[in-house]
């Protein structure tokens, strides 16, 4: 039998990152769950805290607050096996129509909360000489010619650059990086909080409105089922040589090659011109 893990889920009270608590507490894992209240996180996992489940009230933007959080879970269950980094959510809009303000934001939350959390959890991983840390980004973060998601895409490249870093710099110390490029699930998602349209939309983006409606009403009609995806996750945390980069689902694997076929061709086709750029011989 495999010995339970210590698992510590951002974003646990709702989306991918709820269906993978509930599958891991399900399994007899130890689960270590933040969001911003603990009664969401209560509330959508169906029970309140107990030996194996610690629901945990974080804001990602703070670094004491995850500092905390990090600190508790190691005190509850005396140390710390898998981390995921699946908080975020979708800023909708043009980078013309989309301020400062909202770009930061998304980029606080987004990327800066994971960093935080990494920042934190690798002392622990880093003492034990074992760990798993998965960052949850999206196929918008591998291929991004989609109108009005510039500044999700520029999170999401974002944590992939980092976690191509993290997994060099965590390896000497048996620490594992797996980032994930999710296509779509059927989760709550492209609802509510997790889904922000533009303050001030700029009227000339007709394009874009149109995708603003398409997204809206693609909720609920996902193909990706998020529990399979989960245990797909899991399974990835099991393996004794688990991938830096994991897509999951038919259609992040269809984008992923169609960009892969886009930008071979484009290398191709300016191969010659484009590599004569060195001092004569």
């Amino acid at each position: 039998m495999t010995t339970p893990k210590v698992w510590f889920i951002t974003g646990a009270s709702k989306g991918l990152g709820l269906t993978l608590a509930k599958q891991l507490l399900a399994a007899g894992d130890y689960v270590a769950a933040t969001s911003r209240t603990t009664q969401a996180l209560t509330d959508a996992v169906g029970q309140a805290s107990s030996d194996r489940f610690l629901p945990l009230e974080m804001d990602l933007a703070s670094e004491a607050s995850v500092a905390q959080a990090v600190a508790a879970t190691v005190s509850a269950f005396g140390r710390l096996d898998v981390v995921v980094n699946n908080a975020g959510y979708l800023q909708f809009g043009t980078l013309e129509e989309l301020s400062d303000a909202e770009m930061r934001q998304t980029f606080d939350v987004n990327v800066f909360g994971t960093l935080n959390v990494i920042r934190h959890a690798l002392p622990q991983l880093r003492a034990q000489r074992v760990g798993h840390i998965f960052n949850i980004a999206s196929i918008a973060g591998y291929s991004a010619e989609f109108p009005g998601s510039g500044s999700y895409s520029a999170t999401k490249f974002a944590l992939v650059g980092l976690s191509e870093a993290l997994s060099a710099e965590a390896k000497p110390f048996g620490i594992r990086v797996t980032v994930v490029y999710p296509g779509t699930f059927r989760t709550n998602f492209l609802a509510g909080s997790s889904l922000m349209m533009p303050a001030a939309p700029v009227a000339a983006y007709t394009e874009v409105r149109a995708a603003e409606q398409q997204w809206a009403s693609y909720d609920g009609q996902q193909p990706g089922d998020p529990d399979q995806a989960m245990a797909v996750l899991r399974s990835v945390a099991a393996a004794a040589t688990p991938p830096l980069h994991l897509f999951l689902g038919p259609d992040a694997y269809e984008l992923a090659a169609q960009k892969e076929a886009a930008v071979q061709a484009q290398r191709a086709a300016w191969h010659d011109v484009a590599t004569a750029t060195n001092f004569p011989a």
